[in-house]
């Protein structure tokens, strides 16, 4: 079976809970802080792995702290990206979890942003489904080489701006939309680009350019697929005590993907993402342990 590539980045998620975020010149005290494995690639090569597809995490792992500790932990799971080591520091993502459970990032970039030519050029293109990209490489400065590979590569590609999608010049977004990727977006986020302000127009008006489908996720309300023919909704999990909502986006990215490379239908797919995210939703951090996902029955 060949292997679905996941290009992005491994960081350190620092997870600081707090009341509240603060205002300018206010003093807050926090309530815990962990460090946990993060970035989304990596989250999204994580639920891709619970599923049981075959993939590979093609992520730089700098130095410094925390590229040791992101090396440390991938070893854990037995995983090793076959990007070579950069010679550059690792960054990290400063997570605040508010107590209602929505999180903010400032995130400090470093090597595992960066993406180099001859590092494409060693994979076997035969081997590979399908490939997953974050805008968040795509907006950095060697943004450009990967759409170069995709564009040389001839593979579907799966595409998950994120909230910074305004951020990606619209030279490399024209370029990837060419491509006719599968996108996934949230409500949020898929409104805010287009300026329409319901999701199905939001999803018609970026199905256009794409011609593809787009997956829209809603939170308890589940997610939505626009595929040509109109807006399909798959009804979502209700989550009883939500933790923190960090990763359940990459979560749902990842699910979607694998369920989708083992010939589970768009709506099955979705379904099982839907089921996923809305338990990374009610743990710690990112990711599900293997004890949490098969507790899942997926």
């Amino acid at each position: 079976m060949k292997k679905i590539l996941v290009i992005g980045s491994t960081v350190a998620d620092i997870i600081i809970n707090v009341d509240y975020l603060p205002t300018t010149a206010q003093d807050v005290h926090l309530h815990s802080q962990s460090m946990s494995l993060g970035g989304c690639a990596h989250n999204v090569s994580d639920m891709i792995r619970h599923f049981g597809a075959p993939y590979i995490l093609y992520s730089p792992v700098g130095t410094g702290l925390y590229g040791d500790f992101v090396r440390g932990e991938l070893a854990k799971k037995g995983i090793e990206s076959p990007v070579p080591t950069p010679d550059q520091a690792n960054g990290c993502c400063y997570c605040f979890v508010e107590d209602h459970g929505e999180r903010t990032f400032i995130v400090d970039h470093g090597a595992e942003y960066l993406f180099y030519k001859e590092w494409f050029d060693q994979l076997k293109v035969d081997e590979l489904s399908c490939v997953y990209i974050c805008g968040l490489e795509i907006e950095d400065k060697t943004g450009s080489t990967i759409v170069d590979f995709l564009e040389d590569s001839g593979l579907p590609v799966f595409f998950a701006p994120g909230p910074r999608i305004h951020m990606i010049p619209a030279r490399l977004m024209d370029r990837i939309f060419a491509l006719k990727p599968i996108l996934h977006l949230n409500e949020d986020e898929v409104c805010r680009y287009t300026g329409v302000d319901t999701i199905e127009g939001a999803a018609a008006a970026l199905h256009a350019l794409t011609g593809n489908t787009l997956i829209v996720t809603n939170g308890d309300n589940g997610a939505y697929y626009y595929d040509g023919d109109g807006l399909h909704h798959v009804p979502g999990v209700t989550c009883e005590n939500v933790v923190d909502t960090i990763g359940a986006g990459d979560s749902h990215c990842g699910g979607t993907i694998a369920g989708l490379s083992i010939g589970l239908s768009m709506e099955e797919a979705i379904t099982k993402a839907n089921i996923a995210a809305a338990a990374v939703v009610g743990t710690k951090g990112a990711l599900l342990s293997d004890e949490d996902f098969e507790k899942l029955g997926l």
